[in-house]
């Protein structure tokens, strides 16, 4: 598959990316380079190999679901500009 500039418009336009006209022709060949490169590993037979979610096989490491320091609520809003009732006050943002 083969990308034109006006695809490559197209998709900084989708992106919200400024690309230049003058840059659209060699990023169009990158891309194509890239989406070639994709259509390649398409290729590759994969039946029978199992997904994997990480290249190193480990179990990730749980810790208990406990509370371990709460109730800081004078600590926490010590460094609050400023607090009221145990909360923090910020100006308001919305009308």
């Amino acid at each position: 598959m083969s990308l034109d500039k006006a695809t490559v418009a197209r998709i900084a336009r989708l992106a919200r990316i400024d690309v230049p006209e003058k840059r659209r022709d060699a990023l169009a060949a990158e891309l194509s380079n890239i989406v070639g490169w994709v259509e390649t590993l398409n290729e590759v037979d994969t039946s029978g190999i199992e997904p994997m979610s990480s290249v190193v096989a480990m179990t990730p490491q749980r810790r208990p679901d406990a509370v371990t320091e709460g109730d800081q609520v004078d600590r926490v809003l010590a460094n609050a500009p400023d607090s009221d009732d145990g909360y923090f006050v910020v100006p308001k943002v919305v009308e």
